[in-house]
């Protein structure tokens, strides 16, 4: 038995004031209709209305009864309206993942920009290396790096900007050990490895004016699994390290680093939104999503500009030698 459908009937029933009348406006047979109050009846083992051959009337049980299917329906139009709404207004909860650092400089500004355009979602934000499985985790979206295309886990991928390590090192370093004009002057430098398990750790591949060039990373007194830290071993004039564009910004803008070879990039990596389905998109994921591949490339351009226009190198060393 459809009991939702048939309490839908008994309230048509009992406002029309008829079977007959019912059964018209349902567009259905008046038998059927009463087979459905029937049905109803027997399944509650109660009466619930009178009937005559003029009219019907409700038993104090049908009334009781009558109220709580008000309640019900309203109930369930309610969530069926609001459930039709996700998909034409942003509201409610979204998760979101995003690995740590890229998160930090990126993510976060991006969900308190997205919170104004669209007040009624509450954003839940995680920051972790770990890459999470978004069906068995919960998430709606994960923002990630990486260097190559997603392998196919039935994700939906959609690519909002691409960045790049850069070489970094700290003003006072410099004017003691020089400025390195070519790679291979970094053999006469203090190198910090960053260690990740994305790219190399033992080499660190310059894209610059001559193409791909190699440098064999030699052993170092400190290595990292977090950029961050590594910003904060270059600040205090440890040595050379690579650093995320997004990372190195804020220190590049206030002078406690300047770029080491400005014309050589490494690590290209590829910024993507996974989320899990194309169909019946939620109104939050799908609006997150629109206002990322916005927002991402903005802001990523920006600080590329500002890379290339920060205090150089060579004003902080006073040198353009290697310092040997």
């Amino acid at each position: 038995m459809d009991t939702l459908r048939n309490m839908r009937m008994f309230v048509r029933v009992v406002e029309a004031g008829g079977f007959t009348a019912a059964a018209t406006y349902l567009n259905l047979s008046t038998g059927k209709v009463s087979r459905a109050i029937t049905e109803l009846e027997v399944h509650l083992r109660t009466r619930l209305l009178n009937r005559s051959t003029r009219h019907v009337g409700l038993t104090d049980a049908g009334q009781r009864y009558l109220q709580s299917c008000y309640q019900i329906l309203a109930s369930l139009d309610q969530a069926e309206a609001e459930a039709s709404n996700a998909h034409v207004l942003p509201s409610g909860r979204l998760r979101v993942h995003a690995t740590t650092s890229f998160g930090q400089h990126y993510v976060t500004p991006a969900v308190l920009r997205y919170q104004d355009l669209f007040p009624e979602v509450s954003v839940e934000l995680t920051l972790s290396q770990h890459i999470p499985d978004l069906i068995e985790e919960g998430y709606d979206v994960s923002v990630q790096l990486g260097a190559s295309e997603v392998p196919d886990s039935g994700l939906v991928s959609v690519r909002v900007g691409r960045s790049y390590n850069i070489l970094c090192a700290s003003p006072s370093y410099l004017s003691q050990r020089g400025m390195p004009s070519t790679v291979a002057d970094l053999a006469h430098h203090m190198c910090i490895r960053t260690s990740s398990p994305v790219f190399s750790q033992g080499r660190w591949n310059l894209d610059g004016p001559h193409g791909m060039e190699t440098f064999d990373l030699p052993p170092s007194l400190f290595q990292v699994n977090v950029a961050e830290a590594t910003a904060l071993a270059l600040r205090e004039g440890r040595g050379i390290g690579a650093l995320p564009l997004w990372t190195a910004m804020p220190w590049l803008r206030d002078g406690t680093l300047v770029r080491v070879l400005p014309a050589y990039r490494m690590n290209e990596m590829h910024i993507r939104v996974l989320y899990v389905s194309r169909e019946y998109l939620d109104a939050k994921i799908r609006s997150w999503v629109d206002f990322l591949r916005e927002f991402i490339p903005h802001v990523l351009e920006n600080d590329e500009s500002s890379s290339s226009t920060s205090i150089s190198a060579d004003d902080s060393s006073g040198s353009t030698q290697n310092g040997r």
